[in-house]
């Protein structure tokens, strides 16, 4: 199946849109739009066109976090990745060993009790697996800092390796990132949203195009060992939900700007498709047999297609639409990763009360 083979080397963003040439933007990445298995090929400036009046965006305020730090295991250099905080203060954490490249590579996490030197005499003790299904991410206590002071005066943001170069922490922002009160974030770029500035969402307003925001912290990503989605904090305001419900008793289509967006959404969504307010930890994976209940569209990057990212859009687009969308990708020389090339699914028009799941279209 063309979806699950690799994305060639030659396909992936090595530097930002705008860094590509002069005059150029973050907008300046091609957009591919899926209606069914139906695909056609635009820049992502048309994006306004390509939507109507009624239509809802739902956009994920988290800010980028500098979660990436150098540390030390006895002379051994170790870079941390600061995935999540937890309730309880600790954090859980990825350490991986540097690849000399200015990048880093895998290592083997744990055992329990290793201790991690910081910068700025700040220390890192792992104190358990996340999970029972591995043990790449562990719980890890700081003590000698502040953990957000650390990444503030320390951090750098996560880079992968088919990256060319470190980018200053404003390039992993997206224009709709919102201070958050306590100072959390995500570990890596809710990078669907990226493509968009100031002015493309101004006349995305301009023409009658709704945005509801909603918040979830992403981890650090789970491509390199396919495990599943780790739990995350989200947040759905009142307001947002309320705004979902209207468009949807209505003519408009609510399109989620990117996974995590459709990730909170769903996990506010109760079994009778409507959205209330909600707040905490969601462990939610969206799956072509749960389906969808509140999205009707989806805004995605193009990534490696791995197994959880690939099963939310199968869940809302179905598989033949997904197939058809990745092998187009290809055919084009569509870019991938964070800085790459986007793709709109937006559904097969039908009747709107006939639009229940993700498996409706």
């Amino acid at each position: 199946m063309s979806v699950r083979v690799r994305v060639p080397e030659g396909l992936s963003a090595r530097v930002p849109a705008e860094q590509r040439g002069p005059g150029l933007d973050r907008d300046d990445v091609r957009l591919l739009v899926s209606h069914g298995t139906e695909v056609t090929h635009h820049v992502f400036a048309e994006l306004p066109r390509l939507l109507r009046a009624g239509d809802l965006l739902v956009v994920n305020t988290s800010p980028t976090l500098a979660a990436a730090v150098d540390g030390r295991i006895g002379h051994a250099r170790v870079v941390v990745h600061f995935s999540t905080r937890g309730d309880d203060g600790r954090w859980a954490v990825e350490l991986r060993e540097p690849d000399g490249r200015g990048t880093t590579r895998a290592r083997a996490g744990g055992p329990a009790g290793t201790e991690v030197g910081l910068p700025g005499g700040a220390r890192l003790v792992l104190e358990e697996p996340l999970s029972g299904r591995g043990e790449r991410l562990w719980w890890a206590r700081v003590s000698g800092a502040e953990v957000l002071r650390v990444l503030r005066e320390h951090g750098r943001p996560i880079r992968y390796s088919y990256t060319e170069r470190d980018q200053p922490l404003s390039v992993y922002q997206t224009v709709f990132a919102l201070p958050s009160p306590d100072g959390a974030g995500s570990a890596e770029m809710p990078s669907a949203a990226r493509p968009f500035t100031a002015r493309l969402v101004a006349e995305l307003v301009s023409r009658g195009v709704q945005f509801a925001p909603i918040t979830l912290h992403t981890g650090v990503a789970s491509a390199e060992a396919h495990e599943p989605p780790y739990p995350e904090r989200f947040a759905v305001p009142a307001a947002s939900a309320r705004l979902i419900n209207a468009v949807r008793a209505g003519d408009g289509r609510v399109i989620a700007v990117g996974t995590t967006a459709v990730r909170a959404v769903e996990s506010a969504t109760g079994p009778d498709g409507v959205v209330r307010a909600a707040e905490g930890w969601t462990d939610l994976v969206v799956t072509p047999e749960r389906g969808v209940r509140a999205v009707d569209g989806l805004l995605t990057g193009l990534h490696e297609p791995e197994a959880s990212h690939l099963l939310m859009l199968e869940a809302v687009a179905g598989r033949a639409a997904v197939d058809r969308a990745y092998e187009e990708a290809l055919r084009g020389l569509y870019l991938w990763h964070e800085f790459g090339d986007v793709h709109l699914i937006l559904p097969e028009e039908a009747p709107h009360s006939e639009r229940c799941d993700g498996n409706s279209w």
